[in-house]
């Protein structure tokens, strides 16, 4: 019967489902491996050193240049994809994971807005929608923190820099839109952890926590899901539409969720899953309104 059931779901939806899960599981890594006192940054550089390895690789396979031709804003783009892993990965080991997650896709807010400013693309009257919801959704979630007595109250310095980190994941978005014109998608990943390394080393300093058995495993799963969740999402654009495979992508919400109960007996709030729900609902009416933007553009004359 599943495996019935498993025919009738595309090709392409079924890689974004696991791509969705796989980076569940990782942020939920993520959260274990901190119970365990190892350090924020120590857990960037760890994830860097898999993803540095497997992406050098990656371009000795191609058989092209490491370094690619527009440096600056290759490096731009590691910075800025570093600075946005440190601060998601900080909410995920301060927030409950349905909230760190849900407030990550904020991004598309950010992206428009950076998009509008960077690349002058004009904002389409759906991404408007999708502002507007995002922004009630925000509200609703940290609502309860204004309020110092609710039981619901989560920690806003955890809300802020979580925010940066949708911020900083808009920013890194908006720079490889660019650089995409120009260098090959395997040289692109290959600076982010190129970056990342000896950045999260220099901020961790002295505060190195030697890992025990446990807590070398996770880590190693922090980059194994990493590189299963990247596989899964390139698949997935390579066999459907973008659009279409980003707008799937958001049950990463859900899975969150249910390993967040599970896992950690985190229970979201009434507040989270409304405000939840609208920033979702939000994402989606840009994804599949941009969808339909482009299908009514005129073609040229070939």
């Amino acid at each position: 019967m599943p495996a019935q059931f498993m025919n009738f779901i595309p090709v392409g939806v079924r890689y974004m489902l696991v791509s969705a899960l796989a980076f569940a599981l990782m942020s939920s890594c993520v959260k274990l491996v901190s119970t365990y006192g190892i350090p924020v940054f120590e857990i960037v550089a760890a994830r860097a050193i898999v993803s540095l390895l497997i992406s050098y690789v990656d371009v000795k396979r191609k058989g092209i240049s490491i370094w690619g031709n527009n440096k600056q804003l290759l490096v731009a783009r590691g910075v800025a994809g570093s600075l946005a892993l440190v601060c998601v990965y900080y909410a995920v080991a301060t927030l409950p994971l349905a909230e760190a997650t849900i407030l990550q896709y904020m991004h598309p807010v950010f992206t428009a807005i950076l998009a509008l400013v960077f690349l002058r693309e004009r904002v389409q009257a759906s991404t408007a929608i999708c502002i507007a919801c995002c922004i009630v959704g925000l509200g609703l979630i940290v609502s309860p923190s204004l309020s110092v007595e609710s039981a619901a109250a989560l920690p806003m310095f955890s809300v802020v820099v979580a925010l940066l980190g949708a911020l900083g994941s808009a920013v890194a978005y908006v720079i490889v839109k660019r650089l995409s014109k120009t260098e090959d998608s395997s040289v692109i990943i290959f600076y982010f952890p190129l970056i990342a390394l000896p950045f999260s080393l220099f901020l961790l300093g002295d505060d190195f926590v030697m890992p025990n058995t446990e807590a070398l495993f996770l880590l190693l799963f922090v980059g194994i899901f990493t590189q299963i969740g990247q596989i899964g999402l390139t698949k997935s654009m390579q066999t459907v539409a973008a659009g279409k495979a980003t707008a799937y992508s958001y049950v990463q919400v859900v899975f969150s969720i249910m390993l967040g109960v599970f896992l950690f007996n985190e229970i979201p709030s009434g507040w989270t899953l409304a405000g939840g729900a609208l920033i979702i609902i939000g994402a989606l009416i840009n994804v599949f309104g941009s969808i339909k933007g482009s299908a009514y553009k005129p073609k040229q004359a070939s």
